[in-house]
């Protein structure tokens, strides 16, 4: 009698097919990424693309060997436009990617009223070259940050210099013929700490009358610290939007006039004689016109949070595919708020 050694090929057999169609999963591949690589450039364009103002924001990302150019609108706050370069980007790649958008947009017949990038040479010839003479506005917040940085250094430099002033006495309690060097110490310990302290008072925009008192009695006998921070007011005053660009330019060209008779702040405040400066002044003329590129800001700093779940993986093929998966999410998001925003309401019922 001859007995059964082998499973019956089917249900207790051998696998026969899947039931699930999707490949088997890779390390550090989200699912759909792929395909969302493939798509964004006109499935999500369409939707990015539907209520376009015309006004821009432009900046570069680096995330090892490879760079993250990215476009967003300044206005709505949509992200538009990106590439993935292996390499740092040149003037050559700046133009190709500003192409690649621009005939995006004339296939839909849209136009670019205005741009607003930061300080980088990278971005002038390309705009230039893809949108000839657009409105360029450079960060009003990047100009800021490099002269509130340099008034910061010229503090710090005070508080050194004040440091070395400071008589040396010899250890144990003071003697009676030492009266005068130790109150004299005590009092330049007492100035560097204030200096420290309120450092901020020199490069804050708004200034509450006790504050003002306090920047007044933390600079006696430092004439040119409180000449630093009467030019700061100045320098803010110049991006007040009730002002044109033709008033804030003749402002400024006074500004450096007045800056240049002090040699000291002319080093401190070099910064000011840049053409950046003039251009920060552009968004003046047009209300619209992003005075920050802080709307591209945001999406840098929302790839950077999405670094941590996948610092191990950094690979051309990953980087484009989270970038398009993400960028579908946003597309997504409306839907998801009213899906629960219905589903809230249906369990709030009695």
């Amino acid at each position: 009698m001859g007995w059964r050694i082998a499973m019956r090929v089917g249900s207790y057999g051998v696998i026969i097919e899947f039931s699930s169609h999707s490949p088997p999963s890779r390390i550090g591949w989200r699912l759909g990424g792929k395909r969302a690589s493939e798509r964004w450039e006109s499935d999500y364009l369409d939707w990015a693309l539907a209520d376009f103002s015309g006004y821009l924001a432009a900046d570069e990302l680096y995330d090892g060997p490879f760079c993250v150019l990215s476009i967003v609108d300044n206005r709505t706050f949509k992200r538009l436009f990106f590439q993935v370069l292996d390499h740092d980007p040149k003037h050559e790649d700046m133009i190709a990617f500003f192409g690649r958008f621009q005939a995006a947009l004339q296939a839909r017949q849209l136009t670019v009223k205005g741009i607003t990038t930061d300080g980088s040479a990278l971005y002038p010839v390309a705009i230039q070259a893809v949108w000839g003479n657009l409105p360029h506005q450079i960060c009003e917040f990047h100009i800021l940050k490099d002269l509130n940085q340099a008034v910061l250094r010229a503090v710090a430099q005070v508080r050194k210099q004040l440091a070395v002033q400071q008589p040396k006495l010899k250890r144990g309690r003071p003697r009676a013929d030492q009266k005068k060097l130790t109150q004299k110490r005590q009092r330049l310990q007492q100035k560097i700490s204030d200096l420290f302290e309120y450092r901020f008072l020199f490069v804050q925009h708004h200034l509450t009358d006790a504050e003002r008192a306090i920047l007044q009695r933390i600079t006696r006998g430092l004439p040119h610290l409180r000449v630093l921070r009467q030019i700061m007011d100045e320098i803010y005053r110049l991006f007040d939007r009730r002002c044109r660009t033709a008033t804030a330019l003749s402002k400024l060209a006074t500004l450096r006039q007045r800056v240049q008779r002090f040699t000291k702040l002319c080093e401190i405040l070099k910064g000011l004689f840049s053409a950046n400066v003039e251009k920060a002044l552009t968004f003046l003329d047009d209300h619209l016109l992003g005075a920050t590129s802080n709307a591209v800001e945001r999406g840098n700093r929302r790839y950077r949070k999405m670094q941590n779940s996948v610092y191990r993986i950094r690979t051309y093929a990953h980087i484009v595919a989270r970038m398009a998966l993400d960028l579908f999410r946003d597309a997504l998001m409306p839907l998801r708020s009213n899906t629960l925003g219905q589903l809230h309401a249906a369990r709030a019922k009695p």
